[in-house]
Order: C-alpha cells, then sequence, then structure tokens
C-alpha cells in the first residue's frame, strides 16, 4: 500500500484496503515522497492506524525529509542506509550503511535534522512494540517502510522486506471448497490481460497465477466461462520484454499465456472442471459514459479495439435494462483516467478517434442474493436511477446521488444493494 507522504490516507487507499481486508490479504506500507516535504511521521503513523484500525510498526525511519532526506534507518538492524541521489531514479541509488552512532551518519544530516531524528527514533524505542510477523500475516499489523520511489531511495528495503516476510502460497476458496497449494491436479486463474505488449505481432498475454497442483508445457485445461478445454502450449515467463519459454511451474508462480484471445480476467483454468476461483476484486464504479464510434469507416478497428480494452478491464461495459442507442457502449470505471487511457489506447494502437458522453450517475450498487425475485420491479427507483446489468449478467443499479441511493436503501430494506458484485460461490 503506496501512501503519499504529503496527503496522508487517500480515498483510493481506502477501497483497496477494504477489498485487501476482506480477502484477508496482509499489507506492507510505503510512504512515499519523502523527498519532498510531508507531513508529521508519527502523525501519519497516528493516521494510519486510526482511519484503517490495525497496528503500524514502522520497520525503518526517514533521516529528514524533502531536500534533507539522506536516508533510512532500519530499526530491526540498527543500520543507517544512507542514500546517494540518483537522476530521476534511472539506476539503483548507491548505499552506505552505518551504525547510528557512526560519526557518517550525524555528518550527513544537519545538526537540527539529526536532533529529530534521534529523537523521534527514541520515541519509537520507548514505545517499546516488537514487530509480531504472525499478526501481519493476518493482516492485523501493516510493516511500514519510508523512501522516495521517484529517486530509487529505499525501494529495495521494501522489495527485501517483501521476499521475506511474504507468507507462502496457501489454501483457496473455490466453488469446490478450499484447494490447497499442495493438491495434485492444477489450477489457476486469470489476473491480469495485456494486448499489444508487441506491437509488431499484436499479440495477447492472459497472466495466470497458478493455485494448486504442477503446471507442464502442453498440459489441457478446462476453461471455466465457456467450458472447452484447451492445451497449454505458449507458456511464457514475462519481465519487462524479456521472454523466456516455461516448461514447468508451481503453486505461487506467474505463467503468461500468449494468443488464447477466450481467456478473460476472473477465469479459472484446471484440470478439475469442478474448481471455480473468484479472485479478481470489483469496485464499485463511480463514473459511467457512453463512447460511441465517430467515423463509421473504422466500425471494424473501433470495435476491435474496445473490445479488447473491455477484456483487459481497463473500463467495463454494462448493459441498460433499456438498450437506447445501439451505436454507443455504456462504460462503467472508478475514476475518469480510466476513459481517457481507454480513448488514448484506441488512437494510438487502433488508430480510432472515439466520442465519449458522459453520464450523471456517480454511484453503484450490485442487488444481493437475498432480494426475492420481482422486488425491485415493485418499486419506483429514485428519479434519474437505472437498471442495468454488469458483464457477467448480475443487475445493479445506478444512482445519480448519495441521497437516491440513501432513499431507496430506507425505503426498500428488502432490497439488498451490495458495494461488491455477489460472489461466484454465491451466484450458485
Amino acid at each position: 500500500m503506496i501512501i503519499d507522504a504529503g496527503k496522508g490516507i487517500e480515498p483510493q487507499t481506502l477501497k483497496l484496503f477494504e477489498v485487501c481486508r476482506l480477502r484477508g490479504i496482509p499489507i506492507l506500507t510505503f510512504m512515499n515522497k519523502l523527498d519532498r516535504e510531508a507531513k508529521d511521521l508519527l502523525s501519519l503513523i497516528d493516521e494510519l492506524e486510526n482511519t484503517l484500525q490495525l497496528h503500524a510498526f514502522p520497520v525503518n525511519w526517514p533521516m529528514g525529509m524533502g531536500q534533507r532526506f539522506k536516508g533510512v534507518y532500519d530499526r530491526t538492524t540498527k543500520e543507517a542506509h544512507m542514500f546517494e541521489r540518483t537522476v530521476r531514479g534511472a539506476y539503483k541509488a548507491p548505499v552506505q550503511v552505518a551504525g547510528i552512532a557512526d560519526p557518517a551518519v550525524k555528518d550527513t544530516l544537519d545538526a537540527d535534522s539529526y536532533h529529530h531524528f534521534v529523537e523521534q527514533i527514541d520515541l519509537l524505542e520507548a514505545a517499546g512494540a516488537d514487530f509480531d510477523r504472525a499478526d501481519a500475516l493476518t493482516g492485523g499489523t501493516t510493516p511500514v517502510f519510508f523512501g522516495s520511489a521517484v529517486n530509487n531511495f529505499g525501494v529495495e528495503l521494501l522489495l527485501k522486506a517483501l521476499i521475506a516476510e511474504a507468507p507462502p502460497p496457501g489454501p483457496r476458496p473455490s466453488t469446490a471448497g478450499l484447494v490447497e497449494p499442495t493438491r495434485d491436479s492444477f489450477s489457476g486463474f486469470v489476473f491480469k490481460i495485456q494486448g499489444n505488449m508487441d506491437p509488431r505481432h499484436r499479440d495477447r498475454v492472459a497472466f495466470v497465477r497458478v493455485v494448486s497442483g504442477k503446471f507442464t508445457r502442453d498440459l489441457t485445461v478446462a476453461h471455466s466461462r465457456t467450458g472447452k478445454s484447451y492445451r497449454l502450449a505458449n507458456a511464457h515467463k514475462i519481465f519487462g520484454r524479456d521472454r523466456e519459454i516455461i516448461e514447468e511451474a508451481y503453486a505461487g508462480d506467474i505463467i503468461g499465456l500468449v494468443g488464447y484471445s477466450d481467456f478473460g480476467i476472473g477465469d479459472t483454468l484446471s484440470e478439475d472442471p469442478k474448481i471455480v476461483y473468484d479472485e479478481i476484486p470489483r469496485f464499485a464504479p463511480e463514473c459511467f459514459a457512453r463512447i460511441s464510434n465517430p467515423n463509421p469507416s473504422k466500425y471494424k478497428p473501433f470495435a476491435k479495439g474496445l473490445e479488447q480494452l473491455l477484456r483487459e478491464g481497463v473500463v467495463r461495459a454494462l448493459i441498460p435494462r433499456d438498450a437506447g442507442d445501439a451505436k454507443t457502449t455504456l462504460l462503467a470505471a472508478v475514476g475518469p483516467l480510466q476513459f481517457e487511457v481507454a480513448q488514448f489506447r484506441l488512437q494510438s494502437e487502433y488508430g480510432v478517434d472515439s466520442r465519449l458522453e458522459p453520464m450523471n450517475w456517480t454511484l453503484a450498487r450490485w442487488i444481493g442474493p437475498a432480494t426475492k425475485p420481482g422486488a425491485v420491479d415493485a418499486v419506483a427507483l429514485p428519479m434519474q436511477s437505472a437498471r442495468v446489468k454488469d458483464e457477467e449478467g448480475n443487475e445493479m443499479i445506478l444512482f445519480p446521488t448519495p441521497w437516491s441511493l440513501q432513499y431507496l436503501s430506507e425505503k426498500h430494506p428488502e432490497i439488498e444493494l451490495l458495494r461488491l458484485p455477489p460472489s461466484k460461490s454465491a451466484r450458485a
């Protein structure tokens, strides 16, 4: 979880944290942008604890901030890591390591910064709390790191901690019950789709997280959404532009499958067709717009490009109850930047322009399984609200204001409204 030390916890951070808490995902926190003036650091720790209701343990502590930011002190090893600035983080920052009592530490900071730094370290140590790894793995404690990503300060310490503290692959819930990583049969789920990673070939890569069993090249698996069988022959390990063919992989590994156009985000691939995972969090959208093609002669590339972006999850399509204009597609996003990215990629990758018409809805809720059939049909929705379906057929209601959402919730408690879509197990 990356937090701007100058701003503190922002609304988008809260949304991400909510999903992590629901799924029991442990969180490491990185207080970023210490190369700029930041909030009071102890106040940031208090804000983190009070807002998110968890314990924050500063693993390291910054030595100065802004132009005076010189490094971080690792409380676990009792070592100060002093950085040299690089050009916009273009390469790993040279580091000098020394004990806190080393004269080099005092010489690195000006007198006021050194005094303030030592005073804060003494306060932290006086608190007497030790790092509880078991509590961190259950999400009760978040280890906190400080640094400046743009200058490559403190990033390596965070990554090393991630390697050291991250839990091993564990059991995952599925429609067939908990699936242990040691299960004999292979299973995994698609968590990312990326198109045009190689512009020369317009390829498409589905990234799969292995959950159980052993993956071997040419393995035949069932595709949960279509029921089809696929032979996974074109599997790669991908790092930047580098690709390496994968012969085998195990629980916790990531594999890139090239050229499988039917695969979508959230799909399960398994030797056992009964296993279906529900692993990909989806946030309730807050921005809505209709997108259309202003140039009829570009219909095919426009349709192809939009389909690819929807498969990648750049934006999501909603199906209105009243179909309306068949020449436009209703899009939903968490923030307006997603629409800008979609339009930019349509133009840069597919050579087509697009027209975007913002809509006036600001909130969306899924209709929960506790709602009786016909209950929504029997009520009058608040003015300018609308019923739609998402790409998986789940019913939703779009609201123009928080008041309209509150009005429907209070007047008709028999309608269950959810912030997150119903799980696949609930739908089953």
